[in-house]
């Protein structure tokens, strides 16, 4: 299986970005030109719900919608989960995400790093890695500091 990876420093902690990635409305609101809306359309949040991402304008050239199946989660530090529909769906199986959000050393209480990793087989060998997921999902992330002064 491929994988790829990219991380952003965040001026929030790591609980607060925890927050900010598990509340629909919260991240709703966040950059909606990048994501527009997120709904848990079966179950809470835990492992084995699904959470429907729309995309905003800003990335749905490339992604439109995507439909995510709740894998795994550690409480207050990451997510994983199966994207089983939308877009990357047609071009990638199995495509996996796990987002994470870990504390910096000695500003636990100011700063996290967060994390954004990818597991993926593209259906074709001319399907390129997902590059543009990747941009897509560090940029959306920056945002969070900007949201956090005024949430």
């Amino acid at each position: 299986m491929n994988s790829m990876k990219g991380e952003v420093v965040l001026n929030i902690p790591a609980e607060k970005a925890w927050e900010m990635y598990r509340d629909n409305d919260i991240i709703s609101k966040i950059n909606p030109q990048m994501l527009a809306g997120a709904e848990y359309i079966q179950g809470d949040g835990s492992p084995g719900s699904l959470r429907v991402f729309k995309l905003g304008p800003a990335v749905s050239n490339y992604v439109k919608e995507s439909t995510q199946k709740i894998e795994k989660v550690e409480m207050g530090q990451s997510v994983t989960y199966r994207v089983i529909g939308g877009e990357l769906r047609g071009l990638y199986d199995p495509y996996k995400v796990t987002f994470s959000f870990v504390p910096v050393e000695g500003k636990e209480n100011e700063m996290c790093i967060a994390e954004w990793k990818a597991e993926f087989e593209p259906l074709t060998p001319a399907t390129p890695p997902p590059e543009k997921a990747k941009d897509a999902a560090l940029g959306f992330l920056k945002w969070f500091d900007k949201f956090e002064l005024r949430y």
